[in-house]
């Protein structure tokens, strides 16, 4: 026969679980004193919006700064107007004098102290950017050595429409970070879903969004800190 469970024991479970949440969340938290005596650690947010400065950037840029409340350094880096063909990840050459400007982006994602990274990207018929997944697939040059590996990583999904795809857009970038052996994180606590889900047809743009925004900040603060207890 089956043991009744009662109230008593319920919410004593109940709270033991709450008590190592909190625990988790706790050993997440970075001291000053610990901030004053750890190497740099950096988070680069990439904007892979073919628009320059509009709402996938802005949404990054308030990523990246619930990222230095960590104490870490930031960079946004926008793809808007830089050439990124997908030709050379499969193999096939350039066109003559055809402008690339991947490889000067290498050098930055494979700087020690670069520990996080977080990509976001506008959704497109419930997926990323053509400039995202150009970004992506060229980044196969990281798997000949895995240099991206133990590398953090996010994801932040800005749309049209508040459920506009942004969770699709997020798992299918997901997935390419994970190639790379990369630690995926999501939003965290108190949400604890998948990233950052931004709605830029809120009144007013995306800053209006309050629920997106917290997912994003929430995000940057997730990212950072991991960044700091793996590479710190």
């Amino acid at each position: 026969m089956v043991p009744e469970v009662t109230r008593r024991k319920f919410l004593g479970a109940a709270g033991t679980v709450a008590a190592v949440g909190a625990g988790a969340n706790a050993a997440l938290a970075v001291e000053p004193s610990e901030a004053s005596q750890r190497k740099p650690v950096k988070v680069i947010g990439i904007c892979c919006s073919p628009r320059k400065g509009r709402s996938t950037a802005t949404a990054l840029e308030a990523c990246l700064e619930a990222a230095r409340e960590v104490a870490v350094e930031t960079e946004l880096i926008e793809l808007a107007g830089m050439q990124i063909p997908g030709e050379p990840a499969a193999g096939v050459p350039l066109a003559p004098n055809q402008q690339d400007d991947f490889p000067k982006l290498v050098p930055k994602l494979s700087e020690p102290s670069v520990a996080g990274i977080i990509i976001g990207t506008p959704v497109y018929f419930g997926n990323m950017s053509f400039l995202c997944k150009a970004f992506l697939d060229r980044c196969n040059v990281f798997r000949r050595n895995f240099g991206l590996s133990n590398k953090v990583g996010g994801v932040v999904a800005v749309a049209g429409g508040r459920n506009g795809g942004q969770e699709l857009t997020i798992r299918s970038v997901h997935t390419c970070l994970l190639g790379q052996e990369m630690i995926i994180v999501g939003d965290g606590q108190p949400g604890g879903h998948w990233g950052g889900t931004v709605w830029s047809g809120a009144p007013g743009g995306v800053t209006k969004d309050e629920y997106g925004m917290k997912t994003v900040k929430n995000l940057g603060r997730r990212v950072a800190q991991v960044a700091v207890k793996v590479h710190g």
